[in-house]
């Protein structure tokens, strides 16, 4: 495959470290809600806390990458009306992957619990202490969660359609290896 189709590798590694940490972080969080108050369910809000962070920090990274990077084009095989929707899921993909920890953030700081990344660094509370605020910023943050994972499952559900089906390189696109390039 031509590296001129492929994306290059700090975006791949980018891509494929905040993939690592969603997959992580999203069943801890449902898995954690449902615990009754104890250490270990703070100890457990602490590590998705930790992960959402590195998530933000990450995407940020990978949001001013992206800025000045133009990534490979899209087959031109593909019909326009996917291109669009491909640009589309993108784009939501990357304000949910920074909405999501900085609504997080935001909901720790009205509940009055501060963010302490790696419980060494705090983080400034973003908002006061605001029950109402905190309850309806856990409502925003479920609900924009759950719709990563429907564009998670779109996005990987294309991928492997776009390879598999249609025979595609799509893969190949985001993959670690460099195998069969020039």
């Amino acid at each position: 495959m031509s590296t001129a189709l492929r994306y290059p590798t700090p975006a791949v590694v980018l891509h494929w470290l905040v993939a690592l940490l969603i997959f992580v972080a999203f069943p801890l969080g449902v898995y954690m809600h449902e615990l009754p108050a104890s250490p270990d369910k703070l100890k457990l809000y602490s590590y998705h806390k930790w992960i959402g962070i590195t998530i933000l920090m990450l995407a940020a990274a990978r949001v001013m990458w992206r800025t000045t990077y133009t990534p490979p084009a899209l087959p031109a095989s593909m019909a326009q009306w996917q291109h669009r929707v491909t640009h589309i899921v993108h784009g939501l993909l990357y304000v949910l992957i920074l909405a999501i920890p900085l609504s997080g953030w935001l909901m720790s700081s009205a509940k009055g619990f501060q963010t302490v990344w790696f419980g060494v660094l705090p983080l400034p509370d973003l908002v006061g202490k605001d029950k109402a605020l905190g309850e309806l910023l856990a409502g925003v943050h479920q609900a924009l969660n759950f719709s990563l994972l429907v564009l998670v499952f779109l996005h990987v559900a294309a991928a492997l359609k776009h390879h598999f089906i249609e025979r595609q390189p799509f893969m190949q696109r985001m993959s670690l290896s460099k195998k069969g390039q020039p």
